[in-house]
């Protein structure tokens, strides 16, 4: 089993839902983190009832340059960082595609995708110079299977497993494990960011049945990181006992 004391983790879009979860129970195994979030008030709450060593960076992960500029400024002791979750992702409306809003494509391209390869390109430098590290992406159902009005949501979710595994590819002799998570309905903000606010439709989405919380996918992350070093979980897709798969639900109510 790896030990998480002391292991320097960074987390994308740690200011709410899973990633706030995911912060929460490294920091309850003892790890130091860097979080990352564009709501930096929200960074420095959480930072004040977390009992470890963390560094905020107020970053929106789809402006590349600015990626570089905080990752390459660290403060020394944030330098080596030893496992990143990329958590950052989103989704923008539900409907057919004739019909949907270019601007959310490019909001879920640039971040689910770009802001991902952004992130994991500067960290992956320091870990290959190391011979040592453990990327952590969450991914989806969605990523797996493609439902109603999901299309390009999909395909970010798509894309993301297909990185995951480019990835492994690269860096097998790197001693540098690669891991996709991907929960099936978790309640969130995530409907409220897709319906733009809407909390009554993103209310809807969660009735009839027990959905996944954000401490069941971060409990997962903490397993998946601390296997013994011999020991990679390549993929773990996690649903609610009442979803079948992406589109296949039941509302008991």
């Amino acid at each position: 089993m790896t030990n998480l004391k002391d292991k320097t983790v960074l987390i994308t879009g740690a200011s709410a839902g899973i990633g706030e979860a995911i912060a929460r129970e490294f920091a309850s195994n003892g790890s130091r983190l860097i979080l990352i979030a564009r709501r930096f008030e929200r960074l420095e709450k959480l930072a004040e009832e977390l009992k470890t060593e963390t560094h905020l960076i107020k970053l929106d992960i789809r402006n590349r340059e600015a990626v570089e500029k905080a990752l390459l400024s660290l403060p020394e002791s944030y330098q080596s960082i030893d496992i990143l979750v990329n958590n950052a992702g989103l989704s923008r409306d539900l409907g057919k595609i004739y019909e949907a809003n270019p601007d959310g494509w490019e909001d879920m391209i640039d971040t689910n995708i770009k802001g991902l390869l952004y992130i994991s390109r500067v960290v992956l430098i320091g870990m290959v110079e190391r011979n040592s590290g453990h990327i952590i992406n969450i991914g989806s159902i969605a990523g797996h299977e493609v439902y109603p009005k999901g299309h390009v949501y999909c395909a970010t979710k798509f894309a993301v497993d297909a990185i995951t595994k480019g990835m492994r590819m690269d860096l097998f002799d790197k001693n540098i494990r690669v891991s996709t998570i991907d929960p099936g309905l978790v309640e969130t903000e995530f409907s409220e960011v897709r319906f733009y606010g809407d909390k009554e439709r993103a209310k809807k989405v969660y009735q009839g049945y027990k959905a996944l919380e954000a401490k069941d996918i971060a409990e997962s992350v903490v397993w998946v990181a601390s296997r013994p070093s011999h020991v990679q979980i390549a993929e773990m897709i996690i649903l609610p006992s009442d979803q079948a798969s992406a589109a296949v639900l039941n509302r008991r109510e």
